[in-house]
């Protein structure tokens, strides 16, 4: 008798060894269950453990459900999965999953936006990269609340979007987007930049203007010292700055730029026509990169 529960109880060990084994081999080994190169498995923010397995296992990334909450429980990083959009390509064994979720590795688009663009041309990179549409961009852009939040006087975003590469979602609304770029020139436009424009008796707003004048009169880095000094000079003097991007700039906001600027192009009745207004335009021409 005693020799048969021992039997039995070794039996039980062997096969509880034998599951634990089996388990563990099944959480560590690759997988893939979807077709085609890649899979992308959107997680919208609240989503529970069960909810995030239930979604991996149906795009086929991880081979059941429960193989994958199991591996998130040992590997304790059960409450630390992030939300947000994973592309999987390949395959990948549920601890792997779980370690991509865990340390949020989800996938970004980078889009770049160079410096010395205006909102619209933004736009349309903003399109052409595929996140979202050039109309969006544009209104969120336009957003009145977003504008004061960034100075109480100001009435247009244009010159303040930072030109940076941005890693965007795959599908990132609009508003999203400006304010990432909104928040970084905050971070561009730091202490030292404004304690500067103070000790010069300019405000935040004419500094960013006259960058972006100089950003669009010449690319040249070696250049933009001499470009500035001739400028703030003009504007010491109550001279016109005389500046051929902002008769462009006047051009474009009348529907009237074809790419050639011509003589008679000089008199347009714009207050961004630096040759019949002197002092700075009413606002940026561009968006400038850090000075």
């Amino acid at each position: 008798m005693l020799r048969r529960l021992a039997l039995l109880l070794l039996i039980g060990i062997l096969a509880a060894g034998g599951g634990a084994w089996f388990l563990r081999q099944r959480m560590g080994a690759p997988y893939r269950g979807f077709a085609g190169d890649e899979v992308f498995v959107s997680l919208p923010p609240g989503t529970g453990v069960s909810g995030i397995a239930t979604r991996l296992a149906d795009a086929g990334v991880v081979p059941d459900p429960w193989t994958f909450r199991l591996a998130a429980r040992l590997s304790g990083a059960d409450r630390r999965l992030q939300a947000g959009e994973y592309r999987f390509a390949g395959e990948t064994s549920p601890f792997e999953v779980v370690w991509r979720l865990s340390t949020g590795d989800v996938y970004t688009h980078p889009v770049t936006f160079p410096e010395g663009l205006t909102i619209k041309e933004m736009a349309a990179i903003f399109e052409h990269s595929g996140v979202g549409s050039a109309r969006d961009f544009e209104a969120a852009a336009a957003d009145p609340a977003l504008a004061a939040s960034v100075g109480p006087s100001l009435k247009s975003l244009e010159g303040y979007l930072f030109p940076d590469t941005y890693p965007l979602p795959r599908h990132v609304d609009a508003d999203t987007a400006v304010h990432a770029m909104v928040t970084r020139f905050n971070q561009a436009f730091d202490a030292g930049l404004k304690a500067d424009a103070e000790s010069r008796g300019l405000s935040t707003h004419e500094v960013v203007t006259m960058a972006s004048i100089i950003e669009k009169e010449t690319a040249r880095p070696e250049e933009r010292p001499i470009v500035s000094a001739v400028y703030y000079n003009r504007l010491k003097i109550h001279m016109p700055l005389q500046c051929d991007p902002t008769v462009i700039y006047a051009m474009m906001l009348a529907n009237k730029w074809n790419g050639n600027i011509r003589r008679d192009d000089l008199q347009i009745n714009s207050p961004y026509n630096t040759y019949r207004f002197p002092g700075l335009p009413p606002g940026p021409i561009a968006s400038p990169g850090r000075l």
